[in-house]
């Protein structure tokens, strides 16, 4: 592995945690109890629920093309999106919260690992790096919505703080 393809994995790999830009995404989710999460309001579109759920989905059809496998696409971005705005309990919210999670976790072992300029077989025009670019900005994007929920709702900052507090 080049000193390049290191350095920028590196970078990757700040940017999938969460440093610098913004709280670690680790840290942002954990407390959210299923109330919280399918609390509706007025003004935002989205659930914290169903933000999450839209995250986990690309995130993971991403992943599918890093690994090298070939994802449906879904006829309609609309269906990367739960109709339901709340978790069925919270036992299903803390497993979907750490089933994405865990999605973070296995896209930093590949920013760590992976030869980042290498295309990706049926994604065309693609690399590896631009894909965990695209599931960090992703990520990122719509964890500031979930912030920004949870400051409507009076419920930030999380135990131990966060940025902004």
């Amino acid at each position: 592995m080049s000193n390049a393809n290191h350095l920028f994995g590196q970078a990757l790999v700040k940017s999938l945690v969460g440093e610098r830009g913004h709280i670690r995404i680790a840290r942002a989710l954990p407390d959210i109890n299923a109330e919280l999460a399918g609390r509706v309001h007025p003004n935002m579109p989205y659930s914290i629920y169903q933000l999450l759920k839209h995250m986990h989905y690309w995130q993971h059809f991403m992943l599918e093309h890093l690994e090298g496998r070939k994802p449906q696409l879904p006829a309609n971005v609309m269906e990367s999106w739960p109709e339901e705005t709340a978790p069925q309990d919270e036992v299903s919210w803390q497993a979907d919260i750490q089933a994405f999670l865990a999605g973070v976790d296995e896209a930093v072992a590949l920013a760590e690992t992976a030869q980042l300029d290498e295309p990706l077989l049926y994604f065309p025009g693609e690399t590896k790096a631009g894909l965990l670019r695209n599931i960090a900005s992703h990520n990122s994007y719509h964890l500031g919505e979930i912030v920004l929920l949870r400051r409507f709702y009076g419920a930030w900052p999380p135990p131990g703080g966060g940025f902004p507090a």
